[in-house]
């Protein structure tokens, strides 16, 4: 009798024990990071090829794993029920229950679940090979549960694609971006300029250009002395220069290359032939992706492109600085005027330009303001409230409250942005 009853513990202890290793492994494994495993296996950890294996299959992984678990704890519980009825009559059934359920959540589940947790790839990599041996053992049970669930499901109308993530690679990475900056791992510079990478296949250059309502120009017909005064006043290296019409764009001037002709000519201005000086201008559509244009402007060694709209009118410009400021913020020199497109109060408000991006108030101020209907906050005011506002009119959306503080004809040119609690908000007039 004593020696069935020790045999009967030590094989609900062994039992314990492997229930334990399938808790901790399930979750080390689906815990584990990716990008380090990749590079222990490029590292030639022969681990790490294991564990790229399984969870590149998770699936397979965890109904093996569970598989496993199950098997374990059901026969541990089965053990542990005959002998406390031996022990204890029918009132065994009670503490067969109370004794295992606190021995399988302590020692089994939350035990090891929290030392995967604290260490995750060191846990899986030492997992991993028995694992692998389970999976191929487990391998043609699981598939038929995997059939059978998936069959049930269907019934219900879920249609479930193995082959189809929850998350694509890009979201994975931002999800895990912000969390890290949520934590503090991720100082907020990083934050965006990581951020700003993995933005900008989302954006098209009409999103980063500068509008034509800003771009500096000059007309062709300009006497070649008020050219170059133009030109040194301007903040910019490269001009574009126009005919007869804004629209009708005929080359582009770089200050260097006036510079050049200016030494040639012995500073006789007059004699400087303007019209030879320019470079041929590039359009490209405002629909280009920007990670393409990027690329454009790599291969083919130029810095500057003039953005036209389906109907070939130009819509503004887009220069390399435009895109490289969407990662690393905004780029500053020894030329350019200071930004005054946002300027925080004291009272905890923000007066901003109407012209200003959603995108870099959203960067500057930590918001999250919505940029897929409008590029500025001008354009996202006039799309909420479906009107061209009046000064003095205030709108509440997205957790702020705007308020007109400027208009110029139909364009808006000044808001006050507020948290929309601190706000006093007014009453939208229609007409």
């Amino acid at each position: 009798m004593t020696l069935t009853i020790g045999i009967t513990c030590g094989a609900i202890l062994a039992l314990l024990i492997l229930s334990a290793f399938f808790s901790g492994s399930e979750t080390a494994l689906t815990a584990a990071s990716r990008a380090r495993i990749h590079q222990l296996q490029r590292q030639g950890d022969r681990n790490a090829q294991i564990v790229d294996k399984l969870i590149s299959a998770r699936e397979t992984l965890i109904g093996a794993i569970l598989l496993g678990n199950n098997l374990v704890n059901i026969l541990a519980s089965a053990l542990a029920t005959s002998l406390f009825l031996k022990l204890f009559g029918d009132a065994g059934v009670v503490y067969a229950t109370l004794v295992m359920t606190a021995l399988v959540l302590i020692f089994a589940e939350v035990l090891p679940k929290t030392y995967a947790i604290a260490n995750t790839d060191r846990s899986a990599l030492a997992v991993a090979p028995v694992i692998r041996i389970i999976v191929a053992v487990f391998g043609p049970v699981t598939a038929t549960v995997q059939f059978i669930v998936r069959k049930t499901l269907s019934l219900f109308g879920a249609d479930i694609d193995e082959g189809v993530d929850v998350l694509s690679a890009r979201e994975e990475l931002r999800g895990a971006i912000d969390f890290h900056h949520r934590e503090g791992a991720v100082v907020k510079h990083d934050r965006d300029m990581l951020g700003g990478v993995l933005d900008l296949d989302e954006l098209e250059v009409s999103d980063v250009m500068v509008h034509r309502t800003e771009m500096e120009s000059i007309d062709a017909s300009t006497d070649p002395a008020d050219i170059v005064e133009q030109v040194l006043s301007s903040g910019y290296t490269r001009l574009p220069i126009w005919k007869d019409d804004r629209d009708n764009i005929i080359g582009v001037l770089h200050a260097k290359d006036l510079l050049r002709a200016m030494s040639g000519a012995k500073g006789a201005v007059e004699k400087v032939d303007i019209s030879a000086l320019l470079t041929p201008p590039w359009f490209v559509p405002d629909t280009t992706n920007v990670t393409d244009q990027l690329n454009a402007f790599l291969k083919r060694k130029i810095h500057f492109a003039l953005v036209v709209d389906e109907y070939g009118e130009v819509m503004g410009l887009v220069t390399l600085e435009d895109i490289l400021e969407e990662i690393v913020g905004e780029i500053a020199d020894e030329h350019d005027a200071p930004a005054t497109g946002v300027r925080p109060q004291p009272d905890g408000t923000v007066v901003a330009d109407g012209t200003v991006a959603i995108r870099d108030i959203n960067r500057t101020m930590d918001w999250e303001l919505p940029d897929e209907e409008a590029t500025t906050l001008a354009g996202l005011v006039i799309h909420e409230s479906q009107m061209i506002p009046e000064v003095g009119q205030a709108f509440t959306f997205y957790g702020h409250t705007f308020e007109v503080l400027r208009r110029r004809r139909n364009q808006v040119t000044s808001l006050r942005i507020s948290p929309a609690r601190q706000a006093v908000v007014k009453e939208a007039e229609s007409g």
